[in-house]
């Protein structure tokens, strides 16, 4: 769609809430007909300027119609839940050796350590300093990001085609999380403040809803997909973790917290993880943030603690996400702090290394972490979103997890739990994309390379804040939530 269409919509979006009070399903519809219309229009290339009156005078109808925009309400005052991104083909697979013997059985890695973060990014560096400007890594998966990347730019591959679909079977609470399913184009799932859970699936056409997960009495704060996608870790504020069954719904075990605190975030060990689909592994062990200020491992299998797998943060545990190899945790938290901690493999023991204080009082609402961001990037590397206005990107310096800012990028967010991701493809090509949400009811793109203007692409669309962003595993769609409720999945325009 083209931009003053998109500029359209989301005018339309920002006064959706006005209309029909009483019946949400229609502002649903309604929103999904004008996108349809919309993008009918962009193809018949009406003149720019005919394109910018119409929307000029649109707004002006509107505002004579339902009255000034009012400022977007806070979200729900609510636990904010934060996880590490989905773990993607190529992002398990920067820190592994190509050797076959690193394989399991059914084809998942096992750990091969390659020593310090600083030594990681020696060899990061080493191995490409030979290669031309603009050349693309000379790897198997540098060949397959290729193939579906395409060789476009990054503005290229960044534009989109407007709405593929709506859900809005949570309309009216927050969907707090939104995932694509690990190495997936199609599967997704969406947890929601209403208590649920949904697992939908966008192809064949029309997408369908294929289960909804219910079963926690209060909202449902995070949730993360197995590696293997057969099975979802949920948290909520009812003080329970629950694990479910992705095949057909049904929840296998429901594990209430030690403390019996609202718990707000979990993430998936790595290397243990990848044992799941055995189904034998008794140390499958979800990370969990709770509103006790406490970090737990828990222990999928048993439901117990791991000891010596505990520790306290100054604040409330928002977000959490490991480095690739799992030996590294971070964890944020309300009052504006990061903490690294050193993960034991063999006994699943925390020990607190670092801490940093991004700003005093700015609650850490997203974490992400990266082996290597591109070519032109090639240290390890933490995006993260913290109530500043501006998303911000950390360099990892030493195997503890000590950070250094890199560079920050304009973003509104001041109250609401944002969060975003690094882009799965562009590690192999020149430059990087950084996808957010932000207050400002759009979704951002960002090139960490590009030293001025580094905004790639904005997505207009939504009615209320974007709270959290998810590409599936070749970037053809996008999927986005908001505090209203809404999924809009988009798609990546096709050259």
């Amino acid at each position: 769609m083209a931009a003053v269409w998109q500029q359209v919509l989301a005018v339309d979006a920002r006064y959706n809430a006005y209309r029909t009070p009483t019946f949400p399903q229609f502002r649903t519809q309604y929103i999904r007909r004008r996108s349809q219309l919309l993008r009918e229009n962009a193809k018949a290339g009406h003149p720019p300027a005919l394109r910018r009156q119409y929307l000029r005078l649109r707004g002006q109808l509107l505002g004579q119609r339902y009255g000034p925009l009012s400022e977007p309400g806070s979200a729900r005052a609510y636990s904010n839940s934060i996880v590490r991104s989905s773990r993607t083909t190529l992002d398990r697979m920067e820190d592994f050796e190509d050797d076959p013997r690193a394989l399991g059985a059914r084809g998942h890695r096992r750990s091969v350590s390659r020593g310090s973060y600083q030594l990681q990014a020696q060899m990061n560096r080493a191995v490409y300093e030979d290669r031309p400007p603009g050349s693309v890594v000379p790897t198997s998966v540098a060949e397959a990001s290729r193939a579906m990347a395409g060789d476009t730019s990054l503005s290229e591959n960044y534009a989109f085609a407007g709405m593929y679909h709506v859900f809005d079977q949570h309309v009216d609470e927050a969907v707090p999380r939104v995932r694509f399913a690990n190495d997936d184009r199609h599967r997704l799932a969406c947890c929601s403040l209403d208590g649920s859970i949904s697992l939908c699936q966008l192809v064949p056409a029309p997408p369908t809803v294929l289960h909804v997960l219910r079963g926690h009495t209060r909202g449902v704060s995070d949730f993360a997909w197995s590696l293997s996608n057969d099975i979802l870790v949920s948290t909520s504020l009812d003080a329970t973790m629950r694990i479910w069954a992705s095949e057909d719904g049904r929840c296998i075990r429901e594990i209430p917290d030690p403390d019996g605190a609202e718990l707000l975030c979990c993430t998936f060990q790595p290397v243990n993880n990848n044992l799941t689909v055995v189904r034998l592994q008794d140390t499958c062990s979800p990370r969990v943030g709770n509103a006790k200020n406490n970090v737990h491992v828990m222990n999928i299998s048993t439901g117990k603690k791991v000891k010596g797998g505990s520790s306290k943060l100054t604040g409330r545990v928002l977000a959490l996400s490991f480095d690739a190899p799992g030996r590294l945790l971070w964890a944020g938290d309300d009052r504006g702090s990061i903490f690294s901690f050193l993960f034991d493999m063999a006994t699943g023991k925390l020990t607190k290394a670092k801490r940093l204080v991004v700003h005093e009082g700015s609650p850490i609402t997203s974490i992400s972490a990266r082996s290597w961001v591109s070519r032109e990037a090639r240290d390890p590397s933490l995006l993260i979103n913290a109530c500043l206005n501006k998303l911000l990107l950390y360099r990892v310096v030493d195997n503890e997890g000590t950070l250094q800012l890199k560079r920050s990028f304009p973003i509104e967010q001041s109250s609401h739990p944002v969060r975003s991701i690094f882009c799965p493809l562009m590690s192999f090509r020149q430059g990087a994309c950084v996808v957010t949400g932000s207050e400002d009811m759009c979704v951002h793109f960002f090139d960490v390379e590009r030293a001025a203007k580094a905004a790639v692409n904005k997505l207009q669309g939504h009615s209320a804040p974007v709270l959290d962003v998810s590409f599936n595993c070749d970037e053809s769609l996008l999927a986005s939530s908001d505090a209203s409720g809404m999924v809009i999945v988009w798609r990546r325009e096709q050259k």
